[in-house]
């Protein structure tokens, strides 16, 4: 669902940043209240699960791959804007240092998976679930279908932002100049790859983690679910007997350790071919679109690209190397973030208290009680 540069046109990505950039600003306002709740470090962690999931390639019927993003649960713990945040961050780093999205289209790829998913698994999360306990299996069942709905809304939208490319945007005999596909194709390629696996595994993750939160962690869910009851009875559940921390740092680890997984998927997702990869003969065309051969290397200064050395050996070992670099880089630039609006939340307290004007005092009246 990484779309890369050179697929959407500079006017569609134009659009796609103004879009986003809206959303953004509100984003960096409402995530205060997570920085309150000094559950920085959570969103940190979220954001960098977030970055590791995205990584692991799942091999669809058709011959390409999908994966997993984990927005919709980061919404339901944290709120949707933390969601936008942490998503944010991860597609970022994502595009500048691994070249998984375009640097042009990662707008595009933010309203996809850090504005559209979160906000409509949220919304399908919450009209499910109702007024249940925390605790209770409806709320797990809501989760689940909230990350299954979400990450198939984000991949409609990717589906016709890719397929209104070559009807807007053509040469005078009619061959296309960025995207080749049609809508026809690219509506049943990307619903297929997240109808089946790429839904499943985001109602895995999602409900997974919202069925041990709400076990090991529930006090974690109280902040984004005010007036909703813990447990029908009113009783706490029992807490765990390993701390949730440890918990989320032998997940990470274990997901560093699998990563390389991601590697033994055939194929590659669905638009996300470089130029000369492209079947030509099978699409139609003559030669490669003119527009995306000029935009695809737009952005040449990655890191590690796709994941791995730029020599190409030691795939198993690059992998594992970007995993922890994009992990490292993703959560401290989240805990920089959160720090950052601290610092500003700090000083906008000392400035409302210095424009406060000095209360007047009342000096007592000698006379006062003399009879």
């Amino acid at each position: 669902m990484h779309i890369p540069d050179g697929y959407l046109s500079p006017q569609t990505c134009a659009i796609a940043y103004a879009a986003a950039v809206p959303v953004w600003v509100a984003a960096s306002r409402k995530v205060t209240a997570v920085v309150k709740t000094r559950n920085v470090p959570l969103l940190a962690m979220f954001a960098a699960v977030s970055f590791l999931v995205m990584m692991f390639n799942v091999p669809i019927p058709d011959g390409t791959t999908a994966h997993a993003v984990g927005a919709v649960i980061i919404a339901i713990v944290l709120g949707p804007w933390a969601a936008v945040i942490a998503v944010s961050v991860a597609l970022l780093f994502q595009a500048l240092l691994f070249g998984d999205g375009g640097v042009l289209s990662y707008g595009a790829n933010v309203v996809n998976m850090a504005i559209i998913m979160p906000f409509v698994g949220l919304g399908v999360y919450r009209l499910l679930a109702g007024d249940a306990p925390l605790t209770s299996r409806r709320r797990t069942v809501a989760a689940v279908v909230g990350g299954y709905v979400g990450i198939n809304a984000a991949a409609f939208a990717a589906a016709i932002e890719f397929g209104i490319q070559p009807d807007l945007f053509h040469t005078a005999a009619g061959a296309p100049l960025y995207a080749p596909y049609h809508l026809s194709q690219t509506i049943p390629a990307m619903m297929l790859a997240h109808l089946t696996v790429a839904g499943a595994a985001e109602a895995i993750l999602t409900g997974g983690v919202f069925a041990y939160l709400a076990r090991a962690d529930v006090r974690r869910l109280a902040p984004n679910h005010p007036g909703i009851p813990v447990t029908a009875d009113g009783a706490l559940p029992a807490g765990p007997r390993i701390s949730p921390a440890k918990v989320a740092a032998g997940f990470v680890a274990a997901m560093v350790a699998l990563a390389p997984l991601g590697l033994l998927a055939p194929g590659g997702a669905f638009g996300e071919d470089a130029p000369g990869d492209l079947n030509l003969s099978k699409l139609g065309l003559k030669a490669i679109p003119s527009g995306l051969n000029k935009y695809n290397g737009f952005w040449s200064h990655t890191l590690l690209g796709d994941y791995g050395f730029g020599d190409g050996q030691n795939a198993t070992l690059g992998y594992w190397v970007s995993a922890l670099v994009g992990i490292a880089v993703v959560a401290l630039a989240i805990y920089a973030l959160g720090k950052l609006a601290t610092l500003a939340l700090g000083a906008r307290a000392a400035g409302q208290q210095t424009a406060e004007p000095d209360k007047p005092t009342v000096a007592a009246d000698p006379g006062a009680g003399a009879s």
